[in-house]
């Protein structure tokens, strides 16, 4: 059993098991399944990211009206390659919002780790695999990595927004991306643990502020900053950059910090970006159907 991502890299000096190994260990010890049915599950969540992305409706919009058809803004500009980002970003900017809109509206996603965060992952995931190739086996070892990671947040800090606010959902997203990018790139356990260090640093204290209580704005486009954040923490970490915190150390901050926040800041839908006078009158129309 980890705790930490030290444990995991101390593990893996020991054993000589890759970061993504270690996690589908606990996973089979804890669950009494064998390795292969520990894959099998793990393939089958990956190609449910890549059905719920496929299966995006641009003419869907959710109850409230808020949210819907600007994923397919972003394709339109991409396909007349007029994105400042260029392709690859843009795929994954598309894919960030798609993946949001479908979960407002209502269609099947895949929590990772939460409804509010879920396009994170599989726009870097699916956008990597269609842009270098990857297996799928590859990709399910890669969402092992991001699993372990989001146990080791879950069990340090939180993944709710109601406990510690966007930086436990749009930021623990990025970090379990970031260290799976790292891993997809060749990195080992401690190239892992520090860009996911990385990337949470650069979200830490990120209000969850949604207007009107809903999970739409300013949620779908928070899940872009998370998959881009992601891939460039990934590749400051390949590059051989290192957090001058200790990743363990920097999850323990991101948890002193979400109970730090006041409760306005933590999903109530009564401060931040909700409390603008435009938040508050969508708050109040919504009240009228």
């Amino acid at each position: 059993m980890y705790q930490s991502f030290q444990d995991i890299i101390d593990i893996e000096k020991e054993t000589g098991k890759s970061f993504w190994e270690i996690v589908r260990d606990n996973d089979c010890r804890e669950m009494e399944i064998t390795e292969e049915e520990a894959f099998r599950r793990m393939q089958a969540m990956y190609l449910a990211m890549g059905e719920a992305d496929a299966s995006y409706d641009p003419a869907l919009s959710s109850a409230s009206g808020l949210v819907g058809g600007d994923g397919e803004k972003l394709a339109d500009a991409r396909r007349k390659d007029s994105l400042l980002c260029g392709s690859f970003l843009g795929l994954v900017m598309e894919k960030a919002v798609k993946m949001g809109e479908s979960n407002a509206c209502m269609r099947r996603i895949v929590a990772a780790p939460t409804a509010g965060s879920c396009g994170v992952l599989p726009a870097v995931f699916l956008s990597l695999e269609e842009e270098k190739g990857y297996s799928k086996e590859e990709m399910a070892k890669a969402l092992y990595v991001s699993a372990g990671i989001g146990g080791i947040i879950a069990q340090r800090a939180s993944v709710s927004g109601a406990a510690g606010g966007c930086q436990a959902e749009i930021g623990a997203a990025s970090a379990m991306a970031a260290g799976a990018v790292a891993f997809l790139l060749g990195g080992d356990g401690e190239a892992i643990a520090h860009a996911a260090a990385l990337a949470m640093k650069n979200l830490l204290g990120l209000a969850c502020d949604p207007v009107a209580g809903l999970v739409e704005v300013p949620c779908v486009k928070r899940n872009v900053i998370g998959a881009v954040n992601a891939l460039t923490s990934a590749d400051l970490a390949n590059a051989g950059i290192r957090s001058k915190i200790p990743p363990d150390e920097v999850f323990d901050a991101m948890r002193n910090v979400g109970r730090m926040l006041p409760e306005d800041l933590r999903e109530t839908g009564k401060g931040g970006l909700a409390a603008t006078p435009t938040g508050i009158a969508f708050r109040e129309g919504l009240k009228t159907f």
